[in-house]
């Protein structure tokens, strides 16, 4: 998402279709840990695994700061007491004050670091984590940055755009996936390409290249970046972090709230319908949200919004269909004032409250699904033998 000020619209919404290489479809029946993909859902130790989860965009930087890391702590563990199973967040911050990459292939310790605890702690509460690698915008440097690093060593480069295209650039953004899939964990000992407790790597948050309306160039791109992923880490899925858009409508096209949440009707049904048809993969709800921000906001609003995408999920999910699960934007702990961009739900505060409880009760709705799952199959087996 990019982080705006007030004039955000109301609804946001960005999805994952899972790309996964041969061997997340065959070793499925194993018990280590890794969410691996199987058609059209998604298992974990041979299990249908639904994720119920949410954004959390500031944790790496956070837990860098000793005096601030306890709000991470608080998160992932109110989290865990609502059900939660799943965070996406950045493993990203490209030049700048407490970056993580201060330039090409130099790193900041102490903010990998960070990361490393956060990872550790979301162990602990069993909560598995998307990792986003770069950020199309600049408020985390993003493409924006990395070709700024391209021209400062003498690349003529015209556009933003050519992130996706200048081999320098891609040279730079190909050392960063490998930095961070290689990084071993001072605090588990673990090598991120061997931690199941990172659900999956997103190649960049809302990818965008509006020099090439058709959509090539970026598909060049993930192809090609998606293949250096693999060829350093088979264990874990990957999603591009597209936002989906159909054309030129998009669904923040409108600020009447029942339109927006007509059409966003119309698009989960569509996507997830193409999710199951024509991709054949497990489509995950990356991020949905609702600004308290917006004119006429009340708390029932963004309920209602969370009830339907949640619905839209969970009929697909119970039926075999390709929803896989939703992430929320976003989560805050207590003591986060400055973060606040109307989205935010706070386990704990009044304001908050309702959705708390939305959100509770879907997670509770996948576990029971995820159950039944598993003694309808018990079921199956005995029968069988």
């Amino acid at each position: 998402m990019r982080l705006l000020g007030a004039h955000r619209l109301a609804l946001l919404v960005t999805l994952a279709c899972v790309v996964v290489g041969r061997e997340a479809n065959a070793a499925v029946g194993g018990g280590d840990g890794f969410v691996r993909a199987q058609g059209t859902r998604f298992v974990l130790n041979g299990s249908p695994y639904y994720a119920n989860g949410f954004n959390a965009y500031w944790l790496m930087s956070l837990a860098a700061d000793p005096a601030q890391r306890g709000k991470v702590t608080s998160a992932l563990s109110a989290a865990a007491a609502h059900g939660l199973s799943v965070a996406r967040t950045w493993a990203f911050s490209d030049g700048g004050a407490g970056a993580l990459q201060n330039s090409p292939g130099n790193y900041n310790e102490n903010t990998f670091k960070g990361l490393d605890f956060v990872l550790s702690e979301a162990r602990k509460y069993g909560i598995k984590v998307i990792l986003g690698l770069v950020d199309n915008y600049d408020s985390f440097g993003g493409r924006k940055q990395y070709v700024n690093w391209a021209r400062a060593q003498g690349q003529s480069i015209g556009s933003d755009d050519e992130f996706f295209t200048n081999p320098v650039v891609k040279g730079f953004y190909k050392n960063h996936i490998k930095t961070v899939l290689t990084r071993r964990n001072t605090i588990t000992g673990v090598a991120y390409r061997d931690d199941p407790t990172i659900m999956a790597w997103e190649l960049m948050n809302e990818p965008r290249c509006q020099s090439d309306l058709s959509g090539r160039t970026i598909q060049s791109w993930i192809a090609e970046m998606a293949a250096h992923v693999k060829s350093i880490d088979r264990n874990h899925m990957l999603e591009v972090g597209l936002e989906g858009f159909y054309g030129a409508t998009t669904p923040l096209s409108s600020k009447n709230d029942q339109e927006q949440q007509g059409f966003m009707g119309r698009w989960l049904d569509a996507h997830i319908a193409d999710a199951q048809q024509v991709l054949r993969k497990p489509l995950l709800i990356a991020e949905f949200g609702k600004s308290w921000k917006d004119p006429g906001y009340s708390s029932a609003q963004r309920d209602a919004l969370y009830g339907m995408v949640y619905a839209k999920i969970y009929a697909s999910a119970r039926g075999g269909g390709a929803a896989a699960g939703g992430l929320f934007w976003q989560l805050m702990a207590p003591g986060m004032d400055s973060y606040r961009d109307g989205y935010e739900v706070v386990f704990g505060e009044a304001q908050s409250a309702s959705t708390a409880g939305v959100i509770t009760t879907q997670s509770r709705r996948l576990r029971f699904l995820t159950k039944s799952f598993a003694r309808a199959r018990g079921k199956g087996g005995a029968g069988g033998n």
